[in-house]
């Protein structure tokens, strides 16, 4: 079987400037557009049976987007939410760093900020959610899931069993793509933050401020 990790499109939080999280803004025109890109080429390459989608706005828009485009329904799951980053949802940066500053020497990974869960639980969290959508996908060819950047970086860790504290990150612009593939015990990446598909997002931007 192949997994996509597909991370939404542009949303709100990127243009204001905000730790976004559990923040539940939507797509901005400029997301929706890169969304359609991503869908065409998913379509044409790499078509899934079946499309997962974590329940906050950004990526929801953009599963339904490329639900609308391949005909497949969306099966939406809370555990495929964003890091649960407590107070600091919807924050901007500075006030955030005022209000509530991080401990000398960062949080530990077992501590959770005010009103938000631990690094340790978001890991255990992506783990469980993915070992879910495994199994229910058993005997598909190919799958997608689209949430988030931290939560893809997550699920790229379960992937490849890597320790549950670790300080490897895996990063993932604009809706953009991982391939993962699973043979019984054998895995491969096949390739990782595929995002050729905005060029013609970027090139339309060009276009409108000329």
């Amino acid at each position: 079987m192949e997994i996509l990790l597909i991370r939404h499109g542009e949303s709100e939080g990127d243009i204001l400037h905000v730790h976004e999280g559990r923040a539940d803004l939507l797509l901005t025109d400029r997301g929706r557009r890169q969304a359609r890109e991503m869908a065409k080429v998913v379509k044409e390459k790499y078509m899934p049976e079946a499309i997962w989608a974590s329940t906050l706005k950004r990526a929801r828009e953009t599963a339904e987007i490329l639900s609308q485009e391949t005909g497949i329904k969306v099966k939406e799951d809370d555990d495929l939410r964003e890091f649960n980053n407590g107070v600091l949802a919807g924050l901007p940066y500075a006030e955030a760093r005022t209000r509530y500053p991080e401990p000398e020497g960062g949080r530990k990974p077992h501590e959770a900020i005010e009103d938000g869960e631990s690094e340790l639980e978001f890991r255990f969290r992506a783990e469980t959610v993915f070992s879910k959508i495994l199994a229910e996908s058993a005997g598909r060819k190919r799958i997608a899931i689209v949430s988030h950047g931290g939560m893809i970086s997550n699920l790229l860790k379960a992937f490849l069993n890597l320790p549950a504290v670790s300080n490897t990150y895996f990063l993932t612009g604009d809706t953009g793509i991982h391939l993962l593939k699973v043979n019984g015990n054998q895995k491969a990446v096949l390739f990782l933050n595929d995002c050729g598909h905005l060029a013609k997002v970027d090139s339309e931007v060009l276009v409108s401020q000329n």
